[in-house]
Order: C-alpha cells, then structure tokens, then sequence
C-alpha cells in the first residue's frame, strides 16, 4: 500500500462511496441494514475527515500557501458533513427524516469529493513532490491510529475552524 497522502485519501473515497451505494440500494423496508450503513458511513467519514483536517489540510496550506481558499471550503464542507453526522448518529434509522438527512449527507460528500479528486487533488500533485506526498502520507496513517470513530468523540473540524476563525 502506498504511503502516498492522495493514494491514502482516494482509497478512503472508494470505501466511503461503496457504503454510499449500499445504503442506495437498501429497499425503503430495509430500516435496519440503512441504520448499520450509516453508522459505517459516519465511522468512516469521521475518521477520515480527522486525517484531512489534522494532517493534510495544515501541511498543504504551510507549503503551498496559493490553496488557501479551497483548503478552508473544504474545512467549511467537513463542518457540515460533521453536523449531519452528529444528527444521525443521535437518531433512530425509523425516524422519518433518517433517510432524507442521510441522502444530503451523501449529496454533499459526493461533491466534495468530486470537487477533491477532480480540481484540488490534481493542484497539489503538481505542487508538491513525492517525497513531500509520502511524508504526509505517513503522518496521516499514524493520525488514523488515534482518530475519533464518532461524533460522540471530539471533532478536530470543530477544533480547526474554531481556530482559523479565531
């Protein structure tokens, strides 16, 4: 497996999209299977949301400091993703707006991946070599160890933007 921070954040994109389509494809009787999805869906959008905001995202903007703006998008895009976490995660997959509150969620990490593969991850590949990639790479793996699983645990989203806009 690749150290290689845009290997490692792309393979969790994978996995979080499969999950996406399990959860599409569970039937409106499906209660059950769509509440274990989600719980696996928060789990891994939790964990990998920590990895971007405590070890990409500061990297990226000390060395390339032009990516400033779609850094703090993007913090601003995991705090609303955050958000929709908290609130299902506290629900019960029978409740009337579970199904609805997931599908936004999935809407708006889909974009956001779209937007990172598509326009963020290609400006960082060009602007930062492979070795830089591989380190940060390495630091995310070691930051996956300690990340929270839920939103029940402390939330580096909430911990950054209180940060930069403080």
């Amino acid at each position: 497996m690749s150290n290689d921070a845009i290997v490692l954040l792309k393979e969790d994109h994978k996995e979080v999209k499969a999950l996406f389509r399990q959860f599409q494809r569970a039937g409106d009787e499906a209660t059950q299977q769509k509440g274990e999805v989600v719980r696996k869906i928060i789990e891994e959008l939790t964990v990998h949301t920590y990895i971007e905001n405590e070890g990409m995202y500061p990297e990226v903007r000390k060395l390339l400091p032009d990516l400033e703006d779609d850094i703090l998008e993007s913090l601003e895009e995991h705090h609303v993703a955050d958000v929709l976490c908290a609130e299902l995660w506290a629900m019960d997959a029978g409740d009337e707006h579970f199904d609805a509150k997931a599908t936004v969620l999935i809407e708006n990490v889909s974009h956001h991946i779209e937007e990172e593969e598509g326009e963020w991850f290609p400006k960082v590949r060009e602007g930062l070599s492979r070795v830089q990639l591989q380190e940060i790479g390495a630091g995310m793996l070691e930051l996956k160890q300690k990340a929270p699983r839920s939103p029940a645990e402390p939330s580096a989203v909430t911990r950054l933007v209180a940060a930069l806009s403080g």
